[in-house]
C-alpha cells in the first residue's frame, strides 16, 4: 500500500495547472477548496519526497503540514525549523512565480530556525510561466 505522502507527480500537475490562472490573476475568484487543496497537499507532499527527512516542519493551514530536509528528527513540542505561509503564497512558491526570499521579505512566508531556507534549493516543484504563450497548446 503506498503511504499518504507519496504523490503521484501527474496528479500533482494536473491539481496546479487547476490553479495556475488564479496564480497568475489574484482578481480572478479563488478556486474551492477541494481544488486548492489538492494543489497545496500535492506540492507539499511531492516536496517531502523529493527532501525527504524531519529537520524542516513546512505548514500551509489549513491544508497540510509535512516535516522534510535530511538532518535531525525533530519529535516532539515545536519544531525548531518552521516554514509557513497560506495557500496561495505555497502554490506561488512551488510554481516558480514567487522567490523564496521575496515572499519571506514580504511577510507573506514564515521562516524559523537555521535550516528552514534550505526547502528553497527544492523549488519550484511543479514550474508555471507568468504568462502564457498564445501559441502554446
Amino acid at each position: 500500500m503506498a503511504g499518504r505522502n507519496v504523490v503521484d507527480p501527474a496528479q500533482v500537475r494536473a491539481a496546479v495547472l487547476g490553479v495556475g490562472e488564479w496564480l497568475r490573476d489574484p482578481g480572478l475568484p479563488e478556486p474551492g477548496r477541494g481544488e486548492l487543496g489538492a494543489a497545496v497537499k500535492g506540492t507539499v507532499r511531492a516536496l517531502a519526497g523529493s527532501a525527504p527527512g524531519h529537520s524542516v516542519e513546512v505548514r500551509v493551514p489549513p491544508f497540510v503540514a509535512v516535516q522534510c530536509v535530511a538532518g535531525p528528527r525533530h519529535t516532539r513540542g515545536t519544531p525548531p525549523n518552521v516554514v509557513e505561509t497560506d495557500a496561495r503564497t505555497w502554490l506561488l512558491l512551488a510554481t516558480g512565480l514567487l522567490d523564496f526570499d521575496d515572499a519571506l521579505g514580504s511577510g507573506a512566508l514564515s521562516a524559523s530556525g537555521s535550516r528552514a531556507r534550505e526547502i528553497a534549493a527544492w523549488l519550484p516543484i511543479v514550474a508555471l510561466r507568468a504568462t502564457e504563450d498564445p501559441g502554446v497548446g
